[in-house]
């Protein structure tokens, strides 16, 4: 049976990056050597590294432009960290609107002042607070573009004059924005890039340098651009297994194309929520919605374990909301197709029909 994998993370991969990856893990460039057990050093990984960072510059649109990708460890939770360290010198401003972000409050508070500009945290995060002003004597203002647990997305984004640090962990090409106007960007590859072990950080290199603390060599940026991603070795297969995703977004002409696809699958789903009288969102604002991960819930919990059996008869994985919140979160990442989306579709008209 075919599986629909709505999973949040780690998530869904392109059949054709699996395959790839697979045969990489046995013979890797006809090597007769095994992508596991190469050096980090030698020229076959240095060139997938090297072309892992060169794509996602392309596909950001910020080649040329005094930006440096890295792939390093330690997830987006180490760069609530990172990101403090290395630009927190008196006073930060950060946008709360979700779990995440309220982790990387926690960090930046111990390197400095963090205001906090505005949440929705009294809302258990349902919304994404508008109309709120940025500090201009911030060293840098702090967001999460999409939140995985809630299901809420940022749609658009403050004009600053400070830089603008963003967490595009689950959302990172998957639509089309201007990436000029981030100082610094930085994604878990495991929600819409690769396997987990590896975190992509996009940064502009004039940001940094302006604190007067001393960073450990681990967790500096100019450290890592210096040394070229190397500094120590490298996660190899998840970074090789982002480099074949980035190579596949770009078969399919990039973010502009999968951005369509990914309305689409969005409005699909979505207008079933609101069509049928089964189900409900959790989100209170529609403009508000992701269209990376749909949470929603039965208005009937009685029908729970119905709904799960036409979930399970029709190879649908994946689709438990995060504990915290309870309910269905579907995930609708680049690589899951239009037609999981609609068989997804397919099985809520089913319950309501039989109801």
């Amino acid at each position: 049976m075919k599986k629909h994998n709505f999973s949040a993370g780690p998530c869904i991969l392109p059949q054709s990056v699996m395959q790839k990856s697979a045969e990489a893990v046995l013979n890797f460039n006809n090597s007769n050597l095994s992508l596991l057990e190469i050096s980090h050093r030698s020229k076959d990984f240095v060139e997938v590294m090297d072309n892992a960072r060169s794509l996602a510059l392309e596909h950001l649109g910020l080649q040329n432009k005094g930006y440096q990708a890295l792939f390093l460890q330690g997830g987006a939770s180490l760069e609530f960290l990172m990101v403090a360290y290395n630009l927190l010198e008196k006073k930060s401003a950060y946008l709360n609107t979700g779990t995440w972000s309220d982790k990387a409050i926690k960090e930046a508070k111990l390197f400095g002042e963090v205001v906090e500009v505005a949440t929705s945290k009294s809302e258990n995060f349902n919304f994404i607070p508008k109309n709120y002003n940025v500090p201009k004597d911030a060293d840098y203002f702090h967001c999460t573009s999409n939140n995985t647990i809630f299901g809420t997305q940022m749609q658009s984004f403050p004009e600053t004059e400070i830089p603008m640090v963003c967490d595009m962990s689950s959302d990172i090409f998957s639509r089309q924005l201007d990436f000029s106007k981030f100082s610094l960007i930085y994604a878990g590859a495991q929600k819409n890039m690769g396997p987990a072990g590896t975190t992509l950080v996009v940064i502009k290199e004039d940001i940094l340098g302006k604190v007067s603390r001393s960073i450990p060599s681990m967790l500096n940026y100019k450290v890592h651009i210096d040394k070229e991603s190397m500094f120590n070795t490298p996660a190899v297969f998840p970074v090789y297994v982002s480099m074949l995703t980035l190579e596949w977004l770009k078969d399919l002409g990039g973010i502009s194309a999968i951005e369509k696809i990914n309305n689409q699958k969005a409005e699909l789903l979505y207008n079933e929520i609101d069509r049928n009288p089964l189900f409900e969102g959790f989100v209170s604002n529609k403009e508000d919605r992701s269209k990376m991960n749909a949470t929603f819930n039965l208005r009937n919990d009685e029908l729970k374990a119905t709904f799960d059996d036409h979930l399970k008869q029709a190879g649908i994985a994946g689709l438990n909301g995060h504990r915290s919140v309870g309910g269905y979160r579907a995930s609708m990442y680049n690589a899951l197709p239009l037609e999981s989306v609609q068989v997804l579709v397919d099985v809520m008209e089913a319950v309501e029909k039989g109801a």
